[in-house]
């Protein structure tokens, strides 16, 4: 089920920008062009680039067009230069519009520094997202679940809504906060952060954080969910910090670029967590309510779903790298939200065999933008605990839903 008050607050942080003007979507249109075109031309003259399964990707897009349905990417996180250099690694031609354009989630003390900063990724169809306290309940993630719900089937959007002009109030018929023909692609790298580890460790992954399950399971309808995963992003810029940037970019040339699309997950699978879902909305919601309660939030059979979806994501995207040939076999740690939680805090000591490339950024107190504590409340820090004890490791059969179970 879909909140009215989640959805309108995704309108709003979407209508930040005048994102419906032709001015602004042609400089939005132009903006990300330009940026792929730039990546594109860097991949192509240094490096070699292979693209597995890309078919799975043109099929999503086909699909989600045809459904009416958003769609969502799941990636690992190797890289600073993973968004936007993925995208060079694709044909041009399917950027052909702005509708093609992914929308995607980018740390809101990188992306979103300062004005500029924020107008430049706005406009390339980033998401400003808060990290260290925000937690999955932020403006970010509503935006994505508004995105990612097809126009016609807003519940308000035949509602007339109140403007002023000058001090007169008038009633206007709502407007979607974008123009689109279709409903949106968005992409995500859920475990949060750039992971590099050192051998044997090298391209694993951290556990899944809990916003890309609002997406799927809050969205109207349910999206189309396609797993990448990449390598050689890593070595075109390495977190190792003793190297110059220029002897970093000499030792990258040449580097080989795997993208590898896997299938789709199964629908009856998202639609087994979405009827889950649903059931515990029917179960704690009130009637009439129009928003999440402290019970669809941090209640922990509300928790314990989008922990096993979370983990479930993980699996998809971990499937796809065992399938590659130069890697070795993941550790199973790593998959436990448990141990990343009791790793960070220790700041390795807790687990001295697994070593970063450069800095842990999962580490506050290397953060310099958080000079003190965040303020944010602490009933929003439920959620950021709950989702680091659940462990995702070692769901039962018993515990998962009935994939036999197919929504109506």
């Amino acid at each position: 089920m879909s909140f009215d008050d989640v959805l309108h607050r995704g309108d709003d942080f979407l209508n930040q920008y005048p994102r419906r003007s032709k001015a602004w979507r042609f400089f939005s249109y132009s903006t990300s062009v330009f940026v792929i075109g730039v990546s594109k031309l860097i991949i192509k003259t240094f490096y070699s680039v292979k693209l597995n399964n890309y078919d799975n990707l043109t099929l999503a897009r086909t699909r989600s067009r045809e459904e009416n349905r958003g769609m969502m990417t799941v990636m690992n996180h190797m890289s600073t230069v993973d968004d936007p250099f993925i995208w060079a690694t694709l044909p041009m031609s399917i950027y052909s519009s702005l509708n093609n354009m992914r929308w995607c989630l980018g740390a809101h003390n990188i992306c979103f520094a300062n004005k500029i900063k924020s107008f430049f990724f706005s406009a390339g169809q980033v998401l400003s997202t808060e990290r260290f306290g925000a937690g999955p309940f932020q403006g970010a993630i509503d935006a994505s679940i508004r995105l990612l719900s097809p126009d016609n089937t807003i519940p308000y959007r035949d509602d007339k809504v109140t403007k002023f002009k000058g001090n007169r109030a008038v009633l206007e018929k709502y407007l979607p906060p974008i123009v689109r023909r279709k409903p949106s692609w968005v992409h995500v790298y859920p475990e949060g952060f750039v992971l590099q580890l050192h051998p044997p460790f090298q391209n694993s992954m951290r556990y899944f954080k809990w916003g890309i399950t609002r997406m799927i399971l809050e969205a109207t309808k349910p999206p189309i969910v396609l797993p990448i995963f990449t390598t050689g992003f890593e070595n075109i810029l390495p977190e190792d910090e003793t190297k110059s940037g220029f002897k970093q970019f000499l030792d990258s040339i040449g580097t080989k670029i795997n993208v590898s699309f896997g299938k789709p997950l199964d629908d009856l699978l998202i639609d087994a967590y979405r009827d889950e879902w649903n059931q515990l909305v029917s179960k704690y919601s009130k009637p009439g309510e129009t928003d999440l309660n402290d019970e669809l939030k941090f209640g922990p059979e509300a928790q314990n779903l989008r922990s096993r979806l979370a983990g479930e994501l993980r699996t998809a995207v971990a499937n796809i790298r065992s399938e590659q040939p130069d890697l070795p076999r993941e550790d199973p740690r790593f998959s436990s939200p448990k141990w990343w939680k009791r790793y960070t805090q220790t700041e390795g000591k807790s687990d001295p065999d697994v070593k970063f490339i450069g800095q842990n950024w999962a580490i506050r107190r290397l953060q310099k933008f958080l000079n003190i504590e965040p303020t944010s409340e602490k009933i929003d820090k439920k959620s950021i605990d709950a989702e680091k004890d659940h462990d995702t490791t070692n769901v039962t059969p018993s515990s998962k839903p009935d994939f036999n179970k197919k929504n109506n």
